[in-house]
């Protein structure tokens, strides 16, 4: 009974820090690359930066809270995943030109390669490459 105790109260504590050097790298990851205000300038949405940081917290707390209690929707699988394989892609698209932005790759490489006036049709290029990719990926091998 009180090995069961312990037993519990140890993989309760492994599970709690687990999750805290988790979500501190995430943060640490948001913070120091200055993610979510370069969203916002690749967007060109900079009042809409309090929407993206809500995003985040509530996509977060959302499959958070769908993982631990077993949530399931009753939706058709393509009806579901169609959309939602759409707007997963964006997000990693718009990531990933965030984050390339925060890293200065394309504007040296714009630069070096006298493509800067069109810096922005790079990134949205990339992003809309990233997104088709991933559907082609997730509608035809997938299935």
């Amino acid at each position: 009974m009180i090995i069961d105790l312990a037993r519990n109260l140890l993989a309760a504590l492994i599970g709690l820090s687990g999750g805290l050097a988790v979500g501190s790298g995430l943060v640490a990851l948001l913070i120091v690359f200055d993610l979510v205000p370069r969203l916002a300038q690749v967007a060109r949405a900079y009042r809409m930066s309090a929407w993206f940081e809500t995003a985040i917290v509530g996509g977060s707390m959302y499959w958070t809270f769908a993982d631990f209690l077993d949530w399931r929707l009753a939706l058709p699988k393509a009806a579901f995943l169609i959309p939602s394989g759409l707007l997963e892609g964006i997000f990693v698209g718009m990531l990933a030109a965030a984050l390339t932005e925060v890293m200065n790759v394309l504007p040296i490489l714009a630069k070096r390669m006298n493509l800067s006036g069109y810096l922005v049709s790079l990134v949205m290029a990339m992003v809309l490459g990233k997104t088709l990719g991933s559907l082609f990926d997730w509608l035809y091998y997938q299935w």
